[in-house]
């Protein structure tokens, strides 16, 4: 008997004196891949489309034009109708300009006479708006010794996001997908727009903390509510085309960076649509899978019978009482404590845990200085676009033939080799070592998409969300800390991809660590993981 044969057989034993009903079959009974899934899943991944507006809109919101002191206004530099003559060389840098001393020539009229000793720009900044006609940089001249504040608005951001995995993975496993994923969506939409009207960099900064909690109830959401409403044979499918949109919409995000060059509408336009996600909402059923886990029948046969409506079964939706009645039941009590508790799913979260981190740190670590290439940041962004989608499109043809665990470990493996040898190609082949990096790049985010489909079938329907958190909390760490690594560059150039390279490979040599589940039916307890484990070893 092979392994695959043997897990299936674990997953469908009766459970007590009444042979319980895999979520499986009734899904089959009602219609597993019908028009229901269809548009559930395509209303879900609408919004996907601007995740990665959200996530890296302040390449563009958040550039630093070229910039000079601004010069003294006619106000201030003349004297009874005469203005100061200024010429252009009271500018020896970006941030300071020559000292400008008046005086009174032998006729009365007042001269310019210029100081070596240097002072900071005491009436602000010139800008070149040839590019963007307004960023936040130019909005609250975020230069010279307030540049740092450019990097702590989208620091505030990840870190938003990181509050609300937190906050919101314990709450969906508590309190439903669906009423996370419709509150999630409201609150990037009012957030994400506010921050388009913010009067002041801290309200812009408090806004974009909370659109990032938002953003993360979404993300912890949107693909555990998909995998449970959609049967085994398409769940890679399923995750595949939500992750080829999350990747469409870097394309798309250039494409709006293009045409709007004012900071402010393109933050409205990558917002604004989420009143319209967060109204459609409301269509969709919370998963019966996890209603039947808590043991809340009626709402579940409710739902089933909605799908099999839709599907085009009501008939047999009808029938589905008894079905219902016998239907796996276990949720008991659970916390954050039991990712840890037992030792086959400790290995899983301590493995995803270190995945997700390694992923995001070395991915937005390239992807939040798209300028460091020397080429046009729209044609770097639609570049990185195109370079992702193809990797994505690839991953998920291998992952029809191939485990998961060889795929999420092959491709960090990888990625961290190509951002190595980056380091071997001298610094004039500006067109080698962007090639090596896009191509390090690539496997990322093919690993990316893997672990979205890996971690939702790892974890149990009971912890599915918990666990799901502390991947996106370690997630968002690695965003974190990834301005950190390319500040580190000031000081050794060759540092942060050093480090990009490393930790990709450490983590890829963990995933081998990891049980395999190709075409294994999804778990809803911690008892079966381990069962499930132990007869792995067995076979």
């Amino acid at each position: 008997m092979s392994p695959a044969k043997g897990l299936r057989r674990l997953s469908l034993c009766p459970k007590g004196p009444v042979a319980a009903i895999p979520f499986g079959d009734l899904l089959e009974k009602v219609g597993s891949m019908g028009p229901f899934q269809f548009f559930s899943v395509l209303l879900l991944t609408l919004p996907v489309l601007l995740l990665a507006s959200h996530n890296l809109v302040q390449n563009f919101s958040a550039a630093s034009p070229e910039h000079r002191c601004r010069l003294p206004s006619p106000a201030n530099t003349s004297h009874h109708g005469h203005p100061l003559f200024l010429d252009q060389s009271i500018w020896p840098d970006r941030c300071h300009r020559f000292a400008i001393r008046l005086a009174l020539d032998a006729n009365g009229s007042l001269s310019q006479d210029r100081d070596p000793e240097l002072e900071p720009c005491q009436d602000g900044w010139q800008y070149d708006r040839s590019t963007f006609t307004s960023t936040i940089v130019t909005e609250w001249d975020l230069v010279c010794h307030l540049q740092p504040l450019k990097s702590l608005a989208q620091s505030l951001f990840m870190g938003g996001v990181l509050v609300g995995a937190f906050i919101f993975g314990d709450l969906s496993d508590r309190f439903g997908r669906r009423l996370i994923l419709i509150w999630s969506l409201l609150l990037v939409a009012v957030t994400g727009t506010g921050a388009a009207f913010s009067a002041t960099f801290a309200t812009y900064c408090i806004f974009r903390f909370l659109s990032g909690v938002g953003i993360s109830g979404f993300l912890l959401n949107y693909v555990c509510l998909s995998l449970e409403w959609v049967p085994t044979k398409h769940r890679a499918t399923v995750v595949a085309t939500q992750s080829y949109s999350s990747t469409a919409g870097q394309v798309l995000l250039a494409g709006l960076a293009y045409g709007l060059r004012d900071w402010r509408w393109l933050q409205l336009a990558i917002s604004a649509p989420f009143f319209v996600f967060f109204a459609y909402s409301w269509w969709l059923p919370e998963s019966a899978r996890w209603l039947l886990m808590n043991n809340e029948r009626e709402a579940a046969l409710h739902n089933l019978k909605r799908v099999a409506k839709i599907n085009g079964k009501a008939a047999t939706g009808e029938m589905l009482e008894t079905e219902v009645a016998n239907s796996t039941s276990k949720r008991g009590s659970h916390s954050c404590l039991d990712l840890f508790r037992t030792p086959t799913l400790r290995r899983i979260s301590c493995c995803l845990m270190l995945i997700s981190f390694s992923i995001n740190l070395a991915y937005f670590g390239l992807s939040m200085d798209l300028s460091v290439f020397g080429l046009d940041v729209f044609v770097v962004q639609l570049f990185f676009g195109t370079i992702d989608l193809l990797a994505k499109m690839g991953c998920a043809l291998l992952l029809a033939f191939f485990g998961r665990r060889t795929i999420q470990s092959l491709s960090l493996i990888l990625a961290g080799v190509f951002l190595l040898l980056t380091l071997a190609v001298p610094p004039e082949m500006l067109t080698g070592r962007l090639a090596l990096v896009v191509l390090g790049k690539g496997c990322l985010a093919a690993s990316s998409m893997c672990l979205y489909l890996y971690g939702g079938e790892l974890f149990p329907t009971v912890v599915r969300q918990t666990g799901t958190s502390f991947t996106m909390v370690m997630a968002r760490l690695g965003g974190i800390v990834a301005p950190g690594v390319l500040t580190a560059g000031d000081f050794q150039p060759f540092l942060p991809l050093v480090i990009f390279g490393i930790t990709p490979i450490v983590s890829g040599l963990a995933a081998g660590f990891l049980p395999e589940i190709h075409n294994l039916p999804l778990l809803d307890t911690v008892e079966e993981v381990e069962e499930r484990w132990v007869l792995f070893s067995l076979l």
